[in-house]
């Protein structure tokens, strides 16, 4: 099969795509293609008759909705290549907003004098967010927390493959009051992205299909009832003056920025993602008083 006959074989499967109602088609396909033939579909000179009949199976699993990340067995956060199966949550673009928002103040920490900060990861799945901070903060020391066997095994081998002897994953309940107990008060962020969405309200085909329940859906019928005791948690874990950055809902910002207040929280303000849509809690503990 030579150029143009590659080239016509992926514009057919994009038609195909098309009608299954997948959102982005033309892009799933050249994905797909350049996964296969193992380069640039703009320098590919073509494909052998194996490749092909690799390229036409994963189309027609994407057309049953099989997520693009499962058949690719890779996602992608912030520039990382994360490596992605079955069974554990895949990450969104929105999220990479979130886990920016922590970067940036853990930055902000370091340029003011905080040498070595130490970051919670609560629910941190595949370890997209604690990875993307150990390499893009120097010196940051990071530990993830989560439940899920499958996603602790995995957030372990993205973090050790992209952030070698940086971050500890930690198997337990991110919630229960003696996870992490013995650095109470000694934290300088939690970053947390836990299951919030409220019962029934994933619309997604795929979502529905292919994510855990266990990393969706936050508890109660506004999907707070993680959340919440996220931040209450991270209420004991920060030191004064440190900071909760938490990723929810865009229907949520109110309640939960009035859980942190209630939580012992100084400040609690909302964050928006590229849409403009409130996405992330963006809460501060008091600083200790002077004597």
């Amino acid at each position: 099969m030579d150029r143009f006959q590659l080239r016509r074989l992926v514009r057919d499967a994009g038609q195909v795509l098309r009608e299954a109602g997948v959102v982005s088609p033309e892009n799933d396909v050249r994905v797909l293609a350049e996964h296969v033939v193992g380069t640039s579909l703009v320098i590919c000179e073509g494909a052998s008759a194996e490749q092909a009949r690799r390229f036409v199976a994963l189309v027609e699993q994407r057309a049953a909705r099989v997520p693009l990340q499962h058949l690719m067995g890779r996602m992608w956060f912030r520039g990382l290549g994360l490596e992605c199966r079955p069974g554990v949550f895949i990450v969104r673009p929105e999220t990479e907003v979130v886990a920016g928002a922590a970067i940036d103040a853990v930055a902000r920490m370091v340029v003011g004098g905080v040498a070595e900060p130490l970051v919670v990861d609560l629910c941190t799945g595949s370890g997209a967010i604690a990875a993307a901070l150990a390499v893009e903060v120097a010196g940051a020391r990071v530990v993830g927390v989560e439940l899920d066997e499958g996603a602790v095994a995995l957030a372990r081998e993205n973090c050790e493959r992209l952030a070698p002897g940086r971050v500890r994953v930690l198997r337990a309940d991110a919630t229960a009051p003696d996870t992490l107990s013995e650095l109470d008060g000694r934290v300088d962020l939690v970053v947390s992205n836990p299951p919030y969405v409220p019962a029934g309200a994933v619309e997604d085909e795929e979502t529905e299909r292919y994510d855990p329940d266990l990393a969706l859906y936050g508890g109660g019928e506004d999907g707070t009832a993680v959340p919440v005791a996220i931040v209450r948690r991270a209420a004991d874990l920060l030191r004064p003056g440190g900071v909760l950055i938490m990723e929810h809902d865009p229907g949520q910002g109110v309640a939960l920025r009035e859980a942190a207040l209630a939580a012992g929280f100084g400040q609690a303000t909302t964050g928006q993602d590229l849409a403009g849509r409130d996405r992330y809690l963006r809460a501060v503990t008091e600083r200790a008083s002077r004597a």
